[in-house]
């Protein structure tokens, strides 16, 4: 690519943008200059039949008939929605438990995505369905289901009749949202809470709901009655209703931002509904489960004569806490190797999903007949990554547990906890799932390795390549296989923990073909609790890139790789942490992918919901602009350079992250001469892709990049 007389860069200050035009997210020339580039990226990338090939393993993958269906227990039923080859758009279906234990169940299909999309000219993306617990012996009939049109965070909510199998018609008075930012949720057959756009001044600075109403059946949504309103400048707000029967309760949050909330006790009996605050640390994440309230601690908590540090699960019972006068039970405390990652809760039984040196284990707790707390370990010989969740924890103690890693395919298993509070202990497991192998593994192995960052802190990183000689001649030392094409994928915020998946494409797309494949647990993460994540926000945000760059020079060091056969990716916030790849350590990578980023950090909170997100990076509109602009990888681009190969993919139909910041991006490189790709997906959302079929041509687009540019394809 021939570079301009002078390169067209945004200036230090973030005063003057040459590419603001590329904002205009449909605009006729931002969308020539998108097409333009996305065409020639394709063209270039499609001469290669690893494209097509990898397209078409990826494809099958995603439209697997023996994926294992993701479902929700709801009175008699299994709930999922799937979608395959000949469903393009999904399925909402459901089964009975014994069915769903065959290796053939029979599904009643309730919902056709792809004829309602043909039949309302639209390309519906499934966002949920909610269902109404009836009374005692009525069937299950209600739900509120959550359509997106062309997958952006924006969706309407519709009102479907389970018996029916059809949307509740108007002469019944359904309850509807238009398409907006926001949610309705039921408190009964005839009363729904909603968050949404009523109009003028009803929505934050960040794009979400600042108005929380209650709606009657038949009523207009601007008629609902108006229980809570945030400023202007809060995140969001929402209201739920706990049906839980025999503890009842509707409960609002006041999202200040992303880390700051308030949450109430609304009580409905009183005209209009009265809200009393809970007492708590306005960064503790407040919840109930029957008789008890519960406190997830992102900082320090001092009652009474007791300081619970950051990353402590507390309890209460919360008639005590509603009252304002209660002293809160422990019950975890974190160490210095570990965290809380996970809370379930059944009808009798909280489990705890814990890290340690981000390696999982479960731990089950109960009151004994004294109200005492009574703690135990749970399934000790599961390993890898474990995710719990409750079948129905309303009325049992049954848990879904899933087992998975890197190389091992994904085991669903079914158990029953309701032995353990009567201290016959948790019934066995039971195998309902498992995945086939989708590539590869055989001499294959996961190991776990720890980088030094540039302050001296351990960061852990999983590496997945192939096993060392295990059988070196006589007197010889085992030898390991040489550099190998290595993708380094990372995150590094808003406290997500990134822990061994089986993922399938990479596998199929990367590994079986002799990339190794590494994910790292950078700051700003949560693999060891909120104090991990803080020690990377807005000032410290350079402690999360020289921890990956930490890693890449191990990675480099040890052998693994080298800088030419070196790839970085990530997407959204992991956007940004790979352009600051691109532009602070280009010559450590062979090649940079970067999707659907944040990349101007200038102007990224006034782009559609980035003034979410400055409790993560800080406000650039004030002074904290001579931190921010050091990790604003727009602004640090600069001529005589040598930049990687580099590959940007965003989605036009993302409204959470603006394509903005990957389209001005792309135009700055092109005018320094960088040899940079763009692709822009129409549709998807954040997730870049919203069909399996878009999924795997992004990816096969974005591999076929990384085999041209940092190494040679084992397998053809």
């Amino acid at each position: 690519m021939t570079a301009p007389n002078r390169p067209a860069l945004p200036s230090a200050d973030g005063t003057e943008d040459p590419h603001l035009w590329l904002e205009d997210v449909t605009g006729e020339d931002a969308l020539a200059w998108v097409t333009d580039r996305s065409r020639a990226t394709e063209a270039g990338l499609d001469q290669n039949p690893l494209t097509a090939q990898l397209h078409g393993e990826i494809r099958d993958i995603l439209d697997a008939a023996d994926r294992i269906p993701a479902v929700v227990k709801r009175g008699e039923h299994l709930y999922n929605f799937w979608t395959d080859a000949d469903h393009e758009r999904g399925l909402w279906r459901r089964t009975t438990l014994e069915q769903f234990r065959s290796d053939d169940p029979e599904w009643e299909v309730l919902l056709d995505l792809d004829a309602l999309s043909a039949e309302e000219d639209r390309t519906w993306v499934f966002h949920g369905a909610q269902l109404l617990r009836p009374a005692d012996g009525e069937p299950w009939r209600r739900a509120l289901i959550s359509l997106s049109d062309g997958g952006s965070d924006a969706d309407e909510t519709r009102e479907f009749d389970l018996v029916t199998r059809d949307f509740v018609p108007a002469d019944q008075q359904p309850f509807h949202r238009p398409a907006a930012k926001g949610s309705m949720s039921w408190i009964d057959e005839d009363t729904v809470w909603v968050s949404t756009d009523f109009g003028e001044d009803t929505m934050t600075t960040s794009g979400y709901p600042r108005q929380v109403r209650l709606l009657q059946r038949g009523q207009a949504l601007e008629d609902a009655a108006l229980v809570h309103e945030a400023d202007p400048t809060d995140m969001v707000v929402a209201a739920v209703h706990d049906s839980t029967p025999g503890y009842e309760r509707d409960w609002a949050v006041t999202m200040h931002a992303f880390y700051s909330n308030t949450t109430y006790a609304v009580d409905r009996t009183e005209a209009p509904p009265r809200l009393s605050a809970i007492d708590k640390p306005d960064d503790a994440t407040f919840s109930a489960w029957r008789d008890i309230a519960v406190f997830d601690l992102r900082s320090d908590w001092e009652v009474g004569d007791e300081v619970h540090p950051s990353g402590s699960l507390l309890v209460a019972p919360a008639d005590d806490v509603l009252r304002g006068d209660f002293t809160p039970t422990a019950l975890f405390t974190p160490t210095a190797t570990s965290s809380l990652q996970g809370l379930t809760m059944t009808r009798s039984c909280l489990i705890l999903t814990i890290l340690e040196d981000v390696q999982h284990r479960l731990e089950v707790l109960h009151r004994d007949e004294d109200g005492a707390w009574v703690r135990e370990d749970l399934f000790n010989e599961l390993s890898g990554t474990i995710s719990v969740a409750a079948v129905d924890s309303d009325v049992s103690d049954d848990i879904w547990v899933t087992v998975e890693d890197f190389i091992t395919p994904t085991t669903l298993m079914l158990a029953d906890l309701a032995g353990v509070p009567t201290g016959e202990g948790p019934g066995d497991l039971e195998v309902i799932k498992s995945t086939p192998a989708r590539f590869e593994a055989d001499g294959l192995q996961v190991t776990q390795h720890f980088a030094t960052s540039e302050d001296g802190t351990r960061i852990p990183y999983f590496e997945v390549s192939a096993a060392d000689d295990a059988d070196p001649e006589d007197g010889e030392a085992p030898v390991g296989p040489a550099p190998t094409p290595t993708l380094l994928y990372g995150y590094g915020g808003f406290e997500i923990s990134m822990t061994p998946g089986y993922a399938a494409a990479v596998g199929c797309a990367w590994l079986q073909r002799g990339g190794t494949y590494v994910v790292a647990n950078i700051r700003g993460g949560g693999e060891y609790g909120p104090a991990w994540h803080r020690a990377a926000l807005q000032e410290n945000r350079h402690r999360a890139y020289e921890d990956f760059a930490a890693v890449a020079r191990d990675l480099i060091d040890r052998g693994v790789t080298t800088s030419d056969q070196l790839a970085v990716r990530g997407g959204s916030n992991g956007g940004l942490l790979t352009g600051n790849m691109l532009t602070q350590y280009p010559e450590l990578f062979g090649a940079v992918v970067i999707q659907v980023p944040l990349l101007d950090m200038k102007r990224y909170s006034h782009l559609l919901a980035g003034a979410s997100w400055m409790a993560e990076y800080g406000d650039p509109d004030t002074d904290d602009w001579e931190f921010i602009r050091t990790f604003s990888p727009y602004h640090l681009l600069s001529e005589d350079v040598d930049y990687p190969e580099t590959f940007v993919l965003t989605s036009t139909r993302d409204d959470r992250v603006h394509p903005g910041h990957a389209r001005k991006f792309t135009a700055a490189l092109e005018s320094l001469g960088a040899p940079v790709r763009y692709w822009e997906n129409v549709e998807g959302g954040h997730g870049g892709a919203s069909t399996s079929d878009q999924t795997a041509r992004m990816n096969a687009l974005m591999y076929t990049f990384l085999w041209e540019t940092i190494g040679t394809s084992r397998k053809s």
